[in-house]
């Protein structure tokens, strides 16, 4: 009498699961020169651009005070967003890891590499699950390493003028790690434009318009609409983050801005498993 030993179906050989979606598509992302360019480029302008805003800011403020004579006299600079000006790079920054994001996804429907990705997951969500939190992940690393380096070297080159923030100032610890926070959802609204759009000129295009052309029409529209619409917009929601210590009390509050944001985000990423879910490739 022989005994027939029944398998469990998750042991199977070949089975799709989501560690074997995730691995997938890390071995595609890793392997690609645009994810490390993007990430590397990302990385050193919010360095480069929060350096040269510091370096900028402490030489106005020497000229102020040679101009103020040796008294002193009245001509007194006060610098009161050190931690935020250190944070500027992100405003630049945020276009390439948002075009990245894009490139994540239209970049396989460019290549028709999709086909081969949905043949082997049925199940096409999971699709998009993984590709958002590979890149995430990837992209959190960086980003909040990046405004780390971009913090401290920022206040050394604002050390001189002796109104450099600290770790220990107000709102210092939550603006740099907010401001990584905010580079990957910019991210991740581009992975949800491109499952939207399919098209890396169209997603760009759109994801460009949505984050830098909204907030400047909203600035042409007259009082209090500017501010009312312009508040719950994407950039000027999110970057609500950075702003340290004093804010604006006509916008969102820094957390409340970000959580903003992150329904714009979730609603790109909706949209995203409706077209996918809906449509063939």
């Amino acid at each position: 009498m022989t005994t027939q030993v029944v398998r469990p179906r998750a042991a199977l050989p070949g089975r799709v699961s989501l560690p074997r979606q995730l691995n997938s598509e890390w071995i595609k992302l890793r392997s690609l020169r645009s994810t490390w360019w993007g990430l590397g480029a990302t990385a050193v302008i919010t360095v480069l651009i929060g350096w040269l805003v510091c370096l900028a800011q402490a030489h106005q403020f020497h000229n102020h005070e040679r101009a103020a004579g040796p008294d002193g006299g009245f001509a007194i600079h006060i610098i009161p967003n050190a931690a935020q000006l250190s944070l500027t790079g992100i405003h630049l920054s945020q276009l390439i890891i948002g075009t990245l994001g894009a490139l994540v996804v239209t970049g396989e429907y460019s290549t028709r590499m999709i086909l081969a990705t949905l043949s082997a997951t049925p199940r096409r969500l999971p699709v998009l699950a993984a590709k958002g939190l590979v890149f995430g992940a990837m992209a959190i690393v960086v980003c909040e390493i990046a405004n780390v380096i971009a913090f401290q070297v920022g206040q050394a080159a604002l050390k001189s003028t002796h109104q450099q923030a600290s770790w220990s100032t107000i709102g210092s610890v939550r603006a740099v790690f907010g401001a990584g926070l905010y580079l990957v959802l910019i991210g991740l609204f581009g992975v949800g434009l491109g499952f939207v759009l399919r098209s890396t000129a169209a997603a760009i295009s759109t994801l460009m318009g949505l984050v830098l052309v909204l907030p400047l029409i909203a600035t042409a529209l007259p009082q209090p609409y500017d501010t009312d619409i312009g508040k719950f917009l994407p950039m000027l929601a999110g970057t609500q983050i950075i702003v340290t210590p004093y804010r604006d009390p006509d916008f969102l509050t820094p957390w409340i801005g970000l959580g903003v944001l992150a329904l714009w985000v979730a609603a790109a990423l909706a949209a995203g498993a409706w077209v996918l879910h809906r449509r063939d490739a």
